[in-house]
């Protein structure tokens, strides 16, 4: 492997400027970020024979045609988010390039000790107290170069830590922006203490349809013991965007957590979702829609993470493909020698709307319990014409027909979705992508 050098824009004194800038950080938080910046300076980029990266490339990405960011010069006019329609939310926040505009948060949820908003601001005011959650390493910032550049350079993002034995009804929302050539590398860190309850629903959005830019971000959910999660994450970025993410949540003895995961966005996305299930009788349910289309490439790995007995794991991911876009779907189901009686399943479905799309899955399981019942499964195929035709004699036009068998196939995983925002936010967002299959049949210039 090559040693990675100074990248223009990504500079070791574009790094120190960087630090200066963000003075108000306890130390402890500017020796993590010089150590991932070590990381960074000396790790390779991924290779094509790496298993994890043998089916997406990357040798279109140039890292210096970005900078990291620096304070927005101008607030951006914003459309509402996708996910919030005729929802009462307890606090928001909204980001841009890499900068949070504003947050909020219900007088009332501040008086209980629940804390929501930018993250950049909250670390300042309450380093003590999150300096342990943030030295958990949830995501390992020396996995790769993106999440060492991500743990050495994040700004903005989201925080939200929900103290021991607080319930929160009303659902908290987080979207985060770019504009043309902005570059966003975010952090959302969701904490719920022991026995706490919360809903969380973050998206991503492009100020114009052709934006480009880059977004390297991280996920980490810690949900304690007998603690209650539901975490949507709508990925909705322009074609021009491209998308690197580290995702983990841990969930303690007792706790749930429901992780939804819509991708519609990005001219490229390369994203590891893990769950680690480390208290027994802990439960994990992992929703995933994508939809694809013109020369989008999305690649997701999911690893769910079996560390203790008596606990479950459920994940369905759909993904329905137009025109020349591919997905690569990587799922390990990893059982280790602790976590007897564990019950965990992945799924897998593709359909393509043409013949020109790809869809790579493969599901995997490691096991190393002897008393366990894991499964795995995975489906690819095309639209019926018999079900065209019969929708078509029912009075829909061509194309009706096809948005109503899409609509079918991701059903089932919007079934399994409880808020109905985000099921009918998902719907209609696909419904309007969903071409007619005839103009697809030639091959895309």
């Amino acid at each position: 492997m090559t040693v990675a050098t100074d990248i223009n824009g990504f500079t070791k004194a574009d790094f120190e400027s960087f630090l200066d800038s963000r003075s108000g950080e306890p130390n402890w938080l500017v020796e993590t970020r010089r150590r991932a910046w070590s990381d960074f300076e000396t790790f390779a980029w991924p290779a094509r024979n790496d298993e994890e990266w043998m089916r997406t490339d990357i040798r279109m990405f140039h890292l210096d045609k970005f900078a990291l960011p620096g304070e927005v010069s101008e607030t951006p006019t914003l459309a509402p988010g996708l996910l919030t329609y005729d929802v009462e939310l307890g606090g928001q926040l909204v980001g841009y390039n890499g900068a949070a505009l504003h947050d909020s948060l219900a007088d009332e949820l501040a008086s209980k000790g629940v804390l929501f908003g930018s993250l950049d601001r909250l670390i300042t005011e309450h380093g003590d107290l999150l300096r342990p959650y943030f030295e958990r390493r949830v995501v390992d910032p020396a996995k790769d170069k993106f999440a060492a550049l991500h743990a050495a350079c994040w700004s903005g993002g989201t925080l939200l830590y929900v103290p021991k034995g607080t319930a929160l009804e009303q659902p908290l929302h987080a979207m985060s922006a770019i504009g043309d050539g902005g570059v966003d590398l975010s952090k959302t860190l969701v904490i719920l203490e022991d026995g706490a309850e919360a809903t969380v629903l973050t998206e991503t959005a492009s100020v114009t349809p052709d934006a480009k830019g880059l977004h390297c971000g991280s996920i980490e959910l810690i949900v304690e013991p007998s603690a209650k999660l539901r975490y949507v994450n709508l990925q909705n970025w322009s074609t021009g965007v491209w998308h690197f993410a580290h995702q983990r949540a841990t969930v303690d003895r007792n706790a749930s957590l429901q992780w939804t995961i819509g991708a519609l966005g990005s001219k490229l996305a390369k994203v590891n979702q893990q769950v680690a299930l480390t208290g027994p009788d802990a439960d994990a349910q992992v929703n995933g829609v994508m939809f694809t289309e013109g020369r989008q490439h999305l690649s997701y790995n999911t690893h769910q993470h079996h560390m203790a007995p008596y606990c479950r794991s459920d994940l369905l991911y759909k993904s329905a493909l137009q025109d020349r876009s591919r997905t690569v779907w990587r799922g390990m189901i990893k059982v280790d020698v602790a976590a007897q009686r564990t019950d965990a399943y992945q799924r897998n479905d593709n359909l393509l709307l043409a013949p020109t799309a790809r869809a790579d899955s493969i599901p995997g399981l490691e096991i190393e319990a002897d008393d366990v019942r894991c499964t795995h499964g995975s489906t690819s195929g095309r639209v019926d014409e018999q079900q065209v035709f019969y929708a078509m004699s029912r009075g829909y036009t061509r194309t009706e027909a096809i948005r109503l068998i899409v609509a079918g196939f991701f059903q089932q995983v919007f079934d399994r979705i409880t808020i109905e925002s985000v099921r009918n936010a998902l719907g209609e967002a696909i419904a309007r992508r969903v071409q007619d299959l005839d103009q697809q049949a030639a091959p895309q210039g």
